[in-house]
C-alpha cells in the first residue's frame, strides 16, 4: 500500500510547489504562452520514449485524446484563475477537486470508501471550511468569475484523475504520459492558430520559470500515473493525499507573495493534514 501512497504524496507536494512556479511564470508571460511552451518542453522531455509509446493499444488513443481535451480546458481555466487570484485562495479552491474526485470514484469506478476514508474526508472538508472563512487575503480578493473558473478547473482535473485510473489498467504510465502530452500540445497549437493568438516567443523562451515548471510537471505526473497503475490504489484515498499541496501553497503565499493570515492558515492546513493521515489508515 505504501508505495502508491508515497508516490501520490510526492505528487501532492510537488503540485503545491508547482502552483508557486506557475504564478511566477504568469507574472512574465500570458496564460497561453505559458501553457503552450510548458506543454512543448514537457513533451520534448518524453520524445525519447516514443518507441515504447507506439505500442499502446490503438483503441485507447481516443480515450487518451479525450483526457487531453479535458485537461486542455481545465488548464486554461485554472491558469486564468491563478493569474488573478491570490495563491492562498486559489490553493483552497483547488482542493475542491477532492470532493469531485471522491464522488466520481464512487459513482464511476464503484469504490466504497471505508470508515477512516469518510472520516478523513470530513476532517479535510472542515479544514477547507475554516480556510473559506477568510474571504479576503493579503494578496487581494478573488472576483466571482475567477472563482468559477477555479471550480471548473478542479472538477475537470477530477474527471481526468478518474480517467487515469481506467486507462492505466492496460496502458503503461510512460505510454499514457507520451500520448497525453502529444494530444495536449496539438490542442494548444490549434487554439493558437485558429484563434490567431499573438505569442512573444523570444520573451517566453527566456522565462525560466516555464522550464522549471515543465520538469516538475513531468516528474510529478509520472509518479501519479505509476500510483494509478498499482491495482490496490484507490482514487478516493489518492484524492485526499493530493491535497497535501495546500500546505505548500499556504506557506508559499506568505513567504513568496507576502499574503497575510499565515498562523490561521497553518492551523487550517494542520486540520487538512490530519484528515489526510486518517484517510490512509
Amino acid at each position: 500500500m505504501w508505495t502508491w501512497v508515497l508516490l501520490t504524496l510526492f505528487y501532492g507536494l510537488t503540485k503545491g510547489a508547482r502552483e508557486i512556479v506557475k504564478k511566477k511564470a504568469l507574472e512574465i508571460s500570458t496564460v497561453i504562452e505559458v501553457l503552450f511552451f510548458y506543454t512543448l518542453i514537457g513533451f520534448l522531455m518524453l520524445v525519447w520514449d516514443a518507441g515504447n509509446a507506439v505500442s499502446v493499444i490503438p483503441g485507447r488513443l481516443p480515450l487518451i485524446a479525450l483526457k487531453s481535451f479535458v485537461i486542455f480546458v481545465a488548464w486554461i481555466c485554472g491558469f486564468k484563475a491563478l493569474k488573478s487570484i491570490p495563491l492562498g485562495i486559489y490553493g483552497i479552491l483547488d482542493v475542491s477537486r477532492m470532493l469531485f474526485a471522491t464522488l466520481l470514484g464512487v459513482i464511476i469506478i464503484g469504490e466504497r470508501p471505508g470508515a477512516f476514508q469518510i472520516a478523513g474526508n470530513a476532517i479535510v472538508a472542515l479544514g477547507l471550511f475554516m480556510l473559506g472563512l477568510q474571504k479576503k487575503d493579503g494578496g487581494g480578493e478573488a472576483k466571482p468569475h475567477y472563482i468559477v473558473l477555479a471550480f471548473i478547473s478542479a472538477f475537470l482535473n477530477a474527471v481526468s484523475g478518474t480517467m487515469d485510473k481506467i486507462l492505466t489498467k492496460d496502458v503503461t504510465s510512460s505510454q499514457l504520459q507520451f500520448w497525453y502530452m502529444l494530444f495536449l500540445l496539438i490542442f494548444y497549437g490549434l487554439y493558437i492558430l485558429l484563434g490567431r493568438t499573438k505569442m512573444d516567443f523570444k520573451k517566453t523562451v527566456k522565462n525560466y520559470w516555464i522550464w522549471i515548471l515543465s520538469l516538475m510537471f513531468i516528474l510529478a505526473d509520472r509518479a501519479l500515473f505509476m500510483a494509478n497503475a498499482i491495482p490496490d490504489s484507490k482514487v478516493t484515498v489518492m484524492t485526499v493525499i493530493k491535497q497535501s499541496s495546500v500546505i505548500v501553497t499556504v506557506i508559499a503565499g506568505r513567504l513568496v507573495f507576502k499574503e497575510k493570515g499565515l498562523a490561521y492558515k497553518l492551523l487550517c492546513a494542520a486540520v487538512v493534514l490530519a484528515g489526510i493521515v486518517v484517510s490512509v489508515l
